[in-house]
């Protein structure tokens, strides 16, 4: 009986406890896709992305070509050819095929050449958001700050406990009041 007793305000203790600490927590959120948003630095990585991308995918386009130009000219001269022929040609397209698939992978796969070039351009940025996170949630004293714009879904965002525009002060950047900024969010 004095087990049960013992146990139970052990157990009653240990909730108000971890329910005194729980309600002790301060909150908020930032949007890191606004913040990047407004700096500079971000903006021209981005459109430096952009260009890379483009010229690496004309660069594929061409090859895509060149491979085509060659199965119209085999096409164009199959009936003319000897077996051995066409299996030379069809071996050198099939190469030449293979070779702009590699080099697309290698351009635009899973930790192809875009990848690593994102990761040397934005991940400072993305770094330092996050080194100004950490420094606002010191300060004030947040047991925990949530990023809106990730995974993490929100039912309801008051913008009071928005925190984006402090760590864009913080970082030394011009905040000015901003009409693309969301006022509130709901998600159904």
């Amino acid at each position: 009986m004095k087990t049960k007793i013992i146990r139970n305000f052990l157990l009653v203790s240990f909730f108000a406890l971890g329910t005194a600490v729980v309600s002790a927590q301060k909150f908020a959120y930032v949007d890191s896709q606004y913040i990047l948003s407004k700096m500079p630095e971000y903006k021209a990585a981005e459109d430096q992305i952009n260009q890379i991308s483009i010229q690496w995918q004309k660069e594929i386009e061409a090859k895509y070509s060149e491979v085509d130009q060659l199965y119209k000219a085999y096409k164009a001269d199959e009936v003319l050819l000897t077996d051995e022929m066409k299996q030379k040609r069809q071996a050198e397209i099939e190469t030449k095929e293979q070779a702009v698939k590699d080099l697309q992978k290698q351009r635009f796969g899973v930790n192809g050449d875009l990848f690593k070039k994102r990761q040397e351009l934005v991940k400072p940025l993305q770094d330092k958001v996050y080194n100004a996170v950490q420094d606002l949630a010191e300060k004030d004293n947040l047991g925990v700050i949530f990023d809106k714009s990730s995974d993490f879904t929100m039912l309801y965002a008051n913008p009071k406990y928005d925190k984006s525009d402090e760590i864009l002060k913080n970082m030394g950047y011009n905040v000015n009041t901003s009409e693309d900024k969301p006022k509130k969010v709901y998600h159904h």
